[in-house]
């Protein structure tokens, strides 16, 4: 299961291979990138750059021929993949400062294949604040036909072609809609719009709810929610006070995303924030090698536009403490218990960032409830399953489909 010796890499390079079950990646493409990236030196430089050019290749016509629509539409979807794949590590890269115009790659890529599907997904703006949601619905027909409805919610660093691989196909298959989106925190919000995640994830949810309500081809009783990654902490954030939702699945469930970061990073924050401060710029930076200060530029970013703009002109972030906190602030161990529609808490063996959380959620649940735990003995461990997505849909769908049967 190892492709890079770096965990980091290897995880990201797991879920492009796993992706290809839904033809978001191609096995050969992603191994020879491996290869190529080994050869050249595993850095953040080899790995943003390679991906890169794999995801231009495929947004360019193949040699010798005139591809075809579906042939146009798979390379686009592959090339979101791999724009995404490039985006991930671009800030430890010797171009920290194309990140903005990797993310309009990888969407470009996107909406190309989403523009060629059939039929192609609405599109819309959804008010949100200053800065509208924007939202792909996508249907299994034009029938008008009254369907169950899932809303697919990113974690913190995911872009829509993760929702692709983590449920859309899955719920055409089964006769459901599904509703892709950007929220603050996430894709056009954050890398253009410059809009961080809310704890408030019910300001979110909300407006997606009244749009599909207002919707004659939504079965307004039969809308899921769904939450991967550290979105397993922000649906069922939602879920407390959105009664609409009928069924919630937290992928894995997330009490304390705070908790996710090291004990050596959290100590560091104190009340004082000039005090943590100090301590962050005068003692920790100093001593932080590339690759871990790469990493945290990257799971701030999301929690801080000046951490962000930062990051792209190759420097480090000096207020540690206002994201750290806000952070710290989308912890709902005391709300969880409030959810009052069926929910079911996914967890993984080997779980990297949220050890004994999912269980510690099922546990404080007080509606009808599930747990499964997706293991090492069919492939699909680690963090959200990045070798099984098609085991992993295969659970949730099963689960939604006798939660919420159709008819």
């Amino acid at each position: 299961m190892t492709l890079f010796k770096d965990p980091g890499f290897n995880f990201n390079g797991l879920l492009a291979l796993g992706s290809s079950g839904y033809g978001a990646g191609e096995v050969g493409e992603v191994l020879t990138a491996v290869n190529t990236i080994n050869k050249a030196g595993l850095s953040a430089q080899t790995y943003t750059e390679t991906f890169r050019k794999l995801g231009d290749q495929l947004m360019a016509a193949p040699q010798g021929s005139r591809p075809g629509a579906q042939t146009t539409r798979f390379r686009a979807l592959r090339a979101a993949q791999y724009y995404a794949q490039a985006l991930f590590f671009v800030l430890g890269s010797d171009s920290p400062g194309i990140e903005e115009q990797l993310y309009k790659a990888g969407r470009g890529a996107w909406d190309k294949f989403c523009g060629l599907c059939d039929p192609a997904p609405v599109t819309a703006h959804i008010p949100y604040g200053r800065t509208p949601l924007p939202v792909w619905f996508f249907r299994p027909d034009d029938s008008g036909r009254r369907r169950p409805t899932v809303i697919l919610t990113n974690g913190s660093d995911g872009q829509n072609v993760d929702m692709w691989t983590y449920g859309v196909p899955a719920a055409l298959d089964r006769g459901w809609n599904a509703l892709v989106y950007d929220g603050p925190g996430q894709g056009q919000l954050l890398f253009v719009d410059q809009v961080v995640f809310t704890p408030r994830w019910e300001t979110v949810v909300t407006p997606l709810v009244d749009w599909l309500s207002a919707r004659s081809d939504v079965d307004t009783g039969k809308i899921a929610l769904t939450g991967l990654s550290m979105a397993g902490d922000l649906a069922p954030r939602a879920a407390v006070f959105e009664r609409r939702i009928a069924a919630l699945v937290a992928m894995p469930g997330v009490l304390s995303p705070w908790l996710g970061f090291p004990p050596e990073i959290r100590e560091i924050l104190t009340p004082d924030k000039e005090k943590t401060n100090n301590i962050w710029n005068k003692e920790v930076v100093p001593e932080l090698p590339p690759s871990a200060a790469a990493t945290m530029k990257k799971r701030i970013e999301p929690f801080s536009v000046p951490a962000m703009l930062a990051a792209r002109q190759g420097k480090m972030f000096t207020d540690f403490y206002t994201p750290a906190t806000l952070i710290k602030s989308l912890d709902i161990t005391d709300v969880v218990g409030r959810i009052k529609m069926p929910t079911l808490v996914l967890d993984y063996a080997y779980e990297q960032f949220y050890p004994g959380q999912p269980r510690q959620m099922f546990d404080k649940l007080t509606a009808p409830k599930d747990y499964v735990k997706l293991t090492a003995a069919t492939g699909a461990q680690l963090h959200c399953s990045p070798m099984a997505p098609q085991q992993h849909c295969e659970v949730v769908f099963d689960w939604l489909q006798e939660t919420l049967p159709r008819g």
